[in-house]
């Protein structure tokens, strides 16, 4: 989990005035046309991230703004996906979004005269891994994008605990299995006299009221015009097996992981960071959706029992979540632990695997060995991060954001817009200022437990090459202070 850390409140509009006022700060006198092209994108993501942030939530946010900027540049963007039953608004793909930066990350001809110097990153990163605030033990790696070449290294494979940079690990799994297309149904079928009904629940934690509500509503017309005004219920979560709660136990960072669940199990109108969470989320919302079925005209016993769809039931109603795409971005940007258990068992369910706790680490982990990423030392325990148990290493992280940026693997691009930006938007949006090179550059997903501190991302530097790099620190005593260490290690990859 990201623990909450006190800082002085900046408009980041402000921010956005300051980094117009800063000019000079990235030079483009001099720069060739591919470096203008990698910088340009570098600032254009500032400006999409200032846009995301007064626009509002994840969907109405950092996606549109970057899609709109894209947009307007081009008079193109992403691919269109159909609207589920809930109404829900389509979601661009993820590579158009990219484009500009992507032009510049061309890994058939990196451009020699742009790579960064070894030496130079080596000495300059150096004393900032020694400072104290970033605990006994410390380790890091730095990627260039687009040739794969690992340009600096401490402790690349010592083990670690990730904290909530294992979203990363867990997003890479699921875009991998399922695709950026996919999306997660919760059904409705009811018997062969329509006098039974059975709430399905397929796995989506992000199904909220509304989409319940159209939910119910879809299944009173199909029932009426079959004659029929009373029912019963029966709701199903059985899609994910194993112990629901997780490891840590009752926590107001995360519901009991169920197939079946409204708002995250949130009892109050949160929809990120802790909250009161419900202790049954599956039969909660069966009782919700009898109420619901009630308002739109169908009577049902307001004491729905757990059990299966009998074979001879047929689909009556359906919702679909939002893209996987959408979902990876929400999960990175605000570090939604909800969503990331969600897709590490949607992995699971992909390969066939049950859908628990360890059936998912199997899972995700064999999703990543397919990629042919050096998983020597890593246990992925969970999908969230808040198992102290996971492991994994920096050269994990940053080859898992080098695999997200290259070309040959598209369906990944979600993990790198999905990233906050600095200074804007998610778990980063009080961390820099206007006043620091990184504000707007640089977009890495954080990872905060007691003693425990990490951030992993990407940046674009001062010569427009693209940048993946993971630092983790452990035996940290101020999470404050490692934070602030380990955006100065970031900053100073932009510089």
């Amino acid at each position: 989990m990201d623990e909450p850390v006190k800082r002085p409140s900046v408009n980041p509009l402000d921010r956005l005035g300051a980094l117009a006022r800063r000019g000079g700060a990235i030079r483009l006198n001099g720069l060739s046309d591919r470096q203008f092209t990698a910088v340009a994108a570098g600032l254009g993501l500032v400006l999409a991230a200032g846009v995301a942030l007064a626009a509002g939530p994840w969907d109405s946010g950092q996606r549109k703004a970057e899609r709109d900027w894209v947009a307007a540049r081009g008079g193109t963007g992403g691919a269109h996906h159909a609207v589920g039953t809930g109404g829900q608004p389509p979601a661009p793909s993820a590579p158009p979004v990219l484009a500009p930066l992507s032009a510049a990350v061309d890994n058939s001809a990196p451009d020699a005269a742009t790579a960064p110097d070894r030496t130079a990153l080596g000495t300059a990163l150096a004393p900032l891994m020694k400072v104290p605030a970033l605990g006994t033990v410390r380790t890091g790696v730095v990627i260039d994008v687009a040739t794969g070449e690992r340009l600096y290294a401490q402790g690349a494979d010592t083990p670690m605990t990730p904290a909530s940079t294992v979203k990363i690990a867990t997003s890479v799994a699921a875009l991998s299995a399922l695709g950026p297309d996919h999306r997660i149904d919760t059904t409705v079928r009811a018997s062969p006299d329509s006098r039974t009904l059975t709430l399905v629940g397929g796995g989506d934690p992000t199904l909220d009221r509304a989409g319940l509500r159209a939910l119910a509503a879809d299944t009173a017309r199909a029932l009426k015009g079959r004659g029929v005004k009373e029912a019963r219920l029966v709701y199903d979560a059985s899609r994910y097996s194993g112990p629901a709660r997780h490891p840590i136990g009752p926590n107001e960072n995360i519901a009991p992981v169920s197939a079946l669940m409204t708002d995250e199990g949130r009892l109050d109108s949160s929809d990120s960071g802790p909250a009161p969470r419900s202790d049954d989320p599956a039969g909660d919302t069966a009782r919700t959706f009898v109420g619901l079925l009630g308002d739109a005209g169908i009577a049902v016993r307001p004491d729905p029992a757990a059990g299966r769809a009998a074979g001879d039931s047929r689909p009556v109603a359906r919702h679909r979540s939002a893209p996987l795409s959408a979902l990876v971005e929400r999960a990175l940007t605000n570090s939604d632990n909800d969503i990331a258990e969600a897709l590490a068992r949607q992995t699971a369910v992909a390969a066939g695997a049950p859908a628990d706790f360890a059936g998912a680490r199997r899972a995700v982990t064999e999703r990543l060995a397919a990629l042919r990423l050096p998983l020597t030392g890593a246990n992925l325990a969970d999908g969230s991060g808040l198992n102290r148990k996971d492991k994994v290493t920096a050269g994990l992280l940053a080859g898992l954001l080098a695999s997200a940026a290259d070309p040959a693997h598209p369906e990944l691009r979600p993990v790198l817009t999905g990233l906050p930006v600095a200074g804007f938007t998610g778990t980063l949006s009080d961390r820099y200022t206007a006043k620091s090179a990184g504000t707007g550059l640089v977009r890495a997903k954080t990872g905060t437990l007691t003693g425990v501190n990490s951030l992993a991302g990407t940046v674009v530097d001062a010569r427009g090459r693209l940048l993946a790099f993971a630092f983790l620190a452990s035996g940290t005593t101020s999470p404050s202070e490692a934070q602030s260490s380990l955006d100065a290690l970031a900053t100073r990859l932009v510089r």
